[in-house]
């Protein structure tokens, strides 16, 4: 019996020894997962897979990539479910930052917004001077038109469109809205052979693996650059970030190896870039 006694505090010091052991292993590789809250532009072009392999190879951290739209992925960091944001809706993360949700804003890149429609372009937008010009002859004509209606960045970006127009197609019969993403939305305007806004790179990159029967309609004008920031959700307002994560994936995205990468992305498939690196730049010379 004594004997038992005596080597009693030594089993419990053990277990103690490994419980903490067990906490500090499964602490520590939570530290390791990184929940990335992106736009799915990001996603569908294939940037994402392009760049998350060499990220986590280099740091060691396993990313969990939600694909939802600018405004979702803004919502989820209000909430503090994820670590950090790629999106691509700026007055909206100006926002998201002044209310105390998301730090270092970060530039890392632009493409642009293009109108697309069918091949035979029923509302005769083709070459159009301005995205207004041409959404007034597709509200004349009750031409179909396809939203994503999700509160992405595009959303947001066509709601501005369509204000600049003088038009509100709330209600309008030929107005749909599919609630999905953009490489879906794509998909549905190209079976129903009607209009939508889309980003270049999705819209090239979906078109490659299989023709959608889409046309550019108008593009090039300035108001229709489409300019992605890297934010780190606040840590301050939800401590238990990953904040060192999402510092680290941040400083990748800005950093020179992955602006590189970025600025040849999609050029040997398309013949130019499907984004063009803007890291370091001053936000005046995108309009910002």
């Amino acid at each position: 019996m004594t004997r038992i006694f005596r080597i009693l505090p030594l089993f419990v010091a053990l277990f103690l020894l490994s419980a903490v052991a067990s906490v500090s292993t499964g602490w520590a590789a939570e530290q390791k997962n990184l929940i990335l809250a992106t736009t799915t532009s990001t996603q569908d072009s294939g940037l994402l897979d392009v760049l998350i392999p060499i990220f986590e190879k280099q740091t060691g951290y396993f990313v969990k990539t939600i694909s939802v739209g600018s405004g979702q992925a803004m919502k989820m960091g209000e909430k503090g479910e994820a670590d950090v944001l790629l999106v691509h809706s700026p007055d909206a993360e100006k926002k998201f930052v002044a209310e105390g949700f998301g730090v270092n804003r970060k530039l890392v890149m632009h493409n642009d917004f293009i109108v697309l429609g069918p091949a035979n372009d029923p509302a005769r937008i083709r070459g159009a001077k301005t995205a207004a010009d041409a959404l007034k002859n597709i509200a004349k004509t009750n031409a179909l038109w396809l939203s994503r209606g999700d509160n992405s960045g595009t959303h947001a970006k066509e709601k501005g469109l369509f204000k600049a127009a003088g038009i509100n197609p709330e209600g309008q019969k030929w107005f749909q809205q599919t609630g999905l993403g953009m490489g879906e939305t794509l998909n549905v305007a190209a079976e129903k052979k009607g209009y939508l806004l889309a980003d270049r790179g999705t819209y090239l990159a979906l078109n490659k693996k299989a023709h959608l029967g889409l046309e550019i309609m108008v593009q090039g004008e300035p108001k229709l650059l489409n300019i992605y920031h890297v934010i780190e959700v606040n840590p301050a307002k939800w401590p238990k970030v990953n904040s060192a994560g999402a510092r680290a994936f941040a400083d990748f995205m800005v950093s020179r190896k992955t602006q590189d990468i970025i600025s040849t992305f999609g050029k040997k498939e398309f013949g130019s870039p499907l984004f063009f690196p803007d890291a370091g730049k001053k936000p005046d010379s995108l309009g910002l």
